[in-house]
Formats: C-alpha cells, sequence, structure tokens
C-alpha cells in the first residue's frame, strides 16, 4: 500500500476518532460510570500507521493499553463503549472491560492485563498462518515495560527459526508504570535487540503516522511474502499518567511533557496534509466533528444498554458446572 491522500485522510479520521474516545473515557471514569483506564492518549500514531496496512483477517492482540489499538483495527465504537461501562451490548458482553476487549470479527483478538503475555499469543498465531498457507500477519503491541521479559526473546528465537509472519511492536512511550525506560533497557533501544535473532529491528518517531505507516508498510509487505518478522520499536509517549489516578509530574517533568505535546501525532499529519494540499483547515474540522459526533452516540449506546442478568455470569465459560 502507498501513501496517499486517502490514506493520510484516513489516519487522521482514525487518530481523532481514538484521541475524543479516550478524552471522554476519562471523563466517564471521573463520573464514576466505569473504573480507572489506562489512557493511549498521545500515542495514536503507532497502531493507525500499522493497521492502515492491515485486512480484517490479520490479527491483532494487544495490552493493558490498548483502546487505541481497538480503534485501529476497526472494533465498533459503541461495543466498545458499552464494554468499558460493563453492558450486555459490549464486544465482552460486558464482562472483559477496559483491559480484555476482543472482536474475532476485526481480527482484534483482545487485550490482556498480564505485561508480555499476548507476545507468545501473537507468535502462536502467525504460526497458525504459515500452517495453513496463509498471508494473514499477525502484530501484537507492548510496551518497553516489557520488552525485557523473557518470553519476547523466546518468541522472537521461534519466529526467526521458523520466519513467522509477526509484527512484534513495542510502543516506547519511555515509563514503564514510572520507571524511566534508561533504568531498565540495556544497550539504549529496544529494536537493536533483534539482531541477536537474525530479524530486522528499526526504530521509528512514533509521533510520525506517516513514518509508522512507512516501516509498517516493509514489515508487513515481509511478514506477507513469508519473509518472516520484525521488531519495531516506535518511540512515542504517552500524555496522562499510567492509569486515570496517577500524576505523571511525580516522575517526570512539565518540560519532557510540553517537547513531546508540542510534537503531537494529529497536529503533525494534519500540518502535512494542509501544507501538501490534501486536505483544507475546513477539511479537518469536519473529521473531528464526524470523530466527537461518533464517541457522543457510543455514550448514548452504553448508556442505554443494559446490565446484563445475574445469570450471565455462566455463558461464556469453557464449563458450565451444575
Amino acid at each position: 500500500m502507498t501513501m496517499n491522500k486517502e490514506n493520510m485522510l484516513w489516519m487522521y479520521s482514525m487518530m481523532s476518532t481514538i484521541r475524543r474516545f479516550e478524552e471522554q473515557a476519562r471523563r466517564e471514569t471521573d463520573a464514576g460510570k466505569l473504573r480507572s483506564i489506562h489512557s493511549s492518549v498521545g500515542q495514536e500514531a503507532v497502531p493507525t500507521g500499522i493497521s492502515a496496512h492491515l485486512r480484517d483477517d490479520d490479527f491483532v492482540l494487544g495490552n493493558h493499553r490498548s483502546h487505541h489499538h481497538c480503534i485501529a483495527k476497526g472494533v465498533d465504537l459503541n461495543e466498545m463503549m458499552a464494554e468499558l461501562f460493563g453492558k450486555s451490548t459490549g464486544t465482552n458482553n460486558g464482562k472483559g472491560g477496559t483491559m480484555h476487549i476482543a472482536d474475532i470479527n476485526k481480527g482484534m483478538l483482545g487485550a490482556n492485563g498480564v505485561v508480555g503475555s499476548n507476545i507468545p499469543v501473537a507468535t502462536g498465531v502467525a504460526l497458525s498462518a504459515k500452517v495453513r498457507g496463509t498471508d494473514q500477519v499477525s502484530v501484537v503491541f507492548f510496551g518497553d515495560g516489557a520488552s525485557s521479559q523473557g518470553v519476547l526473546h523466546e518468541s522472537m528465537n521461534l519466529a526467526s527459526i521458523w520466519k513467522l509472519p509477526v509484527l512484534f511492536v513495542c510502543e516506547n512511550n519511555r515509563y514503564a508504570e514510572s520507571t524511566p525506560f534508561e533504568f531498565t533497557v540495556a544497550g539504549g533501544s529496544v529494536s537493536n535487540r533483534a539482531a541477536g535473532y537474525d530479524i530486522p529491528g528499526v526504530t521509528v518517531d512514533g509521533q510520525s503516522a506517516l513514518e509508522v505507516f512507512e516501516v509498517a508498510g516493509e514489515a508487513v509487505g515481509r511478514a506477507r511474502r513469508g519473509e518472516g518478522p520484525t521488531l519495531i520499536e516506535a518511540q512515542t509517549y504517552r500524555y496522562g499518567g499510567h492509569f486515570a489516578a496517577d500524576n505523571p509530574l511525580a516522575y517526570r517533568s512539565e518540560e519532557e511533557q510540553k517537547y513531546y505535546m508540542d510534537r503531537d501525532c494529529i497536529i503533525q499529519l494534519g500540518a502535512h496534509l494542509i501544507e501538501h494540499g490534501f486536505a483544507g483547515e475546513e477539511d479537518l474540522q469536519k473529521l473531528d466533528e464526524e470523530a466527537l459526533a461518533a464517541v457522543a452516540e457510543s455514550v448514548r449506546f452504553a448508556d442505554a444498554s443494559p446490565f446484563p442478568e445475574p445469570e450471565d455470569l455462566l455463558t461464556d465459560v469453557y464449563n458450565n458446572y451444575p
């Protein structure tokens, strides 16, 4: 897939939708309508640039901070908001919540609150695609806090040996909860670890949707051709704390926050679209308004939806005990 006006407008719309959804989810949290969330505000460009190359039958697996992964992969906003509210119309019938959203029909195989746990799952999914002889691609997102988990290294080793169609995507937002990246990752980067497994390792500006799009295109194409995995380190930034009640200024400076917020991914892409004549300010405003309307509708849908019935506790389980 090549970069063109249509793709760039889709990415702008997608990032705007993610931003508005996350902002509204925070407001609903503050209002006491749902429990604390892990917001992805600031990190929208990473799954957007990658998902631009994915099909519905490709697979994505996320982590505890995964609303943006779900939205970029096409999961329905109404069902997502209903899931956050614990309603029966949610993606998981109100039983999963913010950290366990999944939609198999969209290839979103699920978020997971256990650090690094979806990495081997994504590797297994890629093995399944290879065994079945398809050209499907598996993508797993994880943070810099998960990059030193042994399971990542085991998975990269097997994926390299078997040339599996999987993208290992580290969203390096610089903090594992409150611990700075420099305190936990030896060697100065995550991507340089790929050399030990004879696979490409790429560091990309995760604040630039255009750069992520370019790097992802090469990695997805490589996977589809049967040439094996890629490790992508997207250097990004979460604007808020680790979770809703966390104060990030307890462990980072206002100057650092300003530096990254001044390079906001949505503002950057919007400026590029206007500068190169792909869109005018009124076009981008319309996309923003459409995103706000879609999110407002998701709240109306969630508010109007019923909670699960007590007997629903016995459904959606592997065994129904008498």
